[in-house]
């Protein structure tokens, strides 16, 4: 099980923690030293992916409050591991004891206790998406490393909910568009049929799922390797890393079977800088693994929340049938929240190739 909490090659994290423990966390190595960084600018971050935002979110009331452990002095990195924590205040292990022995629909307490032979079966232990905490948290030390050293911007949304879509350009979104509504959806119209729809799903003790859009502006060409490690199937293995996670594509995605080699091409124009640019982005900017200088860009499909407090059909530890309904606090839609979540790990990623291309790319050409 060796590096199975752990991600990356030179800037790595290990995320751990249980969401029903004593706290949550990461460790994060290779990142470079004198970074200035403090614990103002992780908690921003957290604030996006704290419960309790909205009536659309679980209301556990958890205020996610980042400790630094070590590996910053000074308000800069030192090059060595920089440890946060985030401590469990709003714990309830006891909501989770009539469902000790059963095993929820879609969720990981059958497949947890295959493999282990044990689970923490109070919250969901390192299934529960407050494992994800140790991504935010790590993701804001990569946004602001790829900030300084790239000028790299990245930004994600709710592109739909069910069957609600939005129709915006995504080369004119931005964070603050993004913010202004509780969906995390920049379309107002559509934000606003979105709400409707969780607050119906809701109350019919029932939810829904979406898909995320995130675009990344800046990415210099030359990022990513061939074969094994192209940029896309990193940022593929980020996202289906998420909980909830059960699609990604890329660029034009599956809707690019539909094209014709000559419709789907990206041509080549002499660009403002003196390098190429394409004038299409079928591609999502990566071509054979590597970044073309073009926004990367995809999507991430995200399933219905798991737990819904209908009657359902499942079986027992003795496997008996029985009937479960789920208590706890959960969300009805994890869209909202999975936006910074999808940038923390779009961040670990580029920050990632950026250092890997500057550590190989050092002759002269």
């Amino acid at each position: 099980m060796s590096g199975a909490n752990t991600f990356g090659k030179l800037l790595t994290i290990t995320t751990f923690g249980e969401s029903h423990g004593g706290g949550v966390g990461v460790v994060i190595d290779g990142c470079p030293p004198r970074l200035p960084i403090t614990p103002a600018e992780v908690q921003i971050e957290l604030e996006r992916r704290r419960p309790g935002q909205s009536r659309l979110t679980t209301p556990r009331a958890e205020a996610d409050h980042v400790e630094f452990l070590s590996g910053v002095f000074e308000g800069k990195t030192l090059g060595t591991p920089l440890a946060m924590l985030v401590r469990n205040k709003d714990a309830r292990p006891s909501a989770y004891a009539h469902m000790a022995n059963v095993y929820r629909p879609s969720h990981a307490d059958y497949t947890y206790e295959a493999k282990f032979g044990i689970r923490a079966w109070h919250g969901g232990g390192r299934a529960s998406a407050r494992e994800t905490i140790g991504r935010v948290a790590s993701g804001a030390v990569a946004r602001k490393l790829l900030a300084q050293l790239a000028g790299v911007e990245i930004v994600a949304w709710v592109e739909s909910v069910q069957a609600v879509k939005a129709n915006v350009d995504a080369s004119t979104v931005v964070r603050a568009g993004v913010e202004a509504t509780p969906t995390r959806c920049p379309d107002p119209e559509a934000a606003a049929r979105m709400v409707e729809a969780i607050d119906a799903a809701r109350r019919a003790q029932d939810s829904l799922g979406g898909v995320v859009r995130c675009v990344a502006r800046g990415v210099p060409a030359g990022l990513g390797a061939p074969v094994f490690d192209k940029l896309e199937a990193d940022l593929g293995r980020a996202m289906l890393s998420l909980p909830a996670s059960k699609g990604f594509e890329i660029g034009s995605g599956f809707a690019g079977t539909l094209l014709r080699g000559s419709e789907h091409n990206d041509p080549f124009v002499p660009g403002p800088d003196g390098r190429p640019r394409t004038s299409s982005n079928h591609s999502g900017g990566v071509q054979g693994g590597i970044s073309n200088g073009s926004d990367v860009d995809f999507r991430v499909a995200f399933k219905p929340t798991a737990t819904i407090s209908q009657p359902q059909q499942t079986v027992d530890q003795n496997n008996e049938a029985v009937t479960l309904e789920a208590q706890g606090r959960h969300d009805p839609c994890v869209l909202p929240r999975a936006v910074p979540i999808v940038e923390a790990m779009t961040c670990l990623v580029l920050a990632d190739h950026w250092l890997r291309q500057h550590a190989v790319d050092v002759l002269p050409r």
